[in-house]
């Protein structure tokens, strides 16, 4: 089975996005990674937001930029450019653009002390 990969998502449009949903910072997970022919990711929020009057659990992100793929993103170092999509009743409606980056497996962190032990 392919693993999650666990991604982080921080909405840049529209202008007002943080006012209307409550945060700007999104994360989620996704396995269309695994394909490298994909060229957009369907991306699973860890916890949907609400966005005119409709609760939002998935995005569909895809390179903002053409001749760009998602893989690139692994190379970034603030992450990289995308415009999402989130679900509509007749398929996908692109909303917002975003910056999308890997995020942190909690259990790779180190809490290193100044004395060089670990806590």
């Amino acid at each position: 089975m392919t693993q999650h990969l666990q991604l982080r998502v921080h909405v840049s449009e529209p202008w007002d996005f943080e006012r209307i949903a409550g945060t700007a910072e999104l994360s989620g997970w996704t396995i269309d990674h695994a394909d490298p022919a994909n060229d957009e990711w369907v991306v699973h929020l860890d916890e949907g937001f609400d966005f005119h009057e409709r609760h939002i659990g998935t995005l569909l992100v895809g390179p903002r930029y053409v001749g760009e793929h998602l893989h690139r993103m692994f190379d970034a170092v603030a992450g990289l450019p995308v415009r999402v999509a989130h679900r509509q009743d007749d398929g996908w409606h692109y909303a917002f653009t975003a910056m999308i980056s890997e995020r942190a497996n909690p259990s790779d962190a180190h809490d290193d002390r100044n004395d060089g032990t670990a806590k």
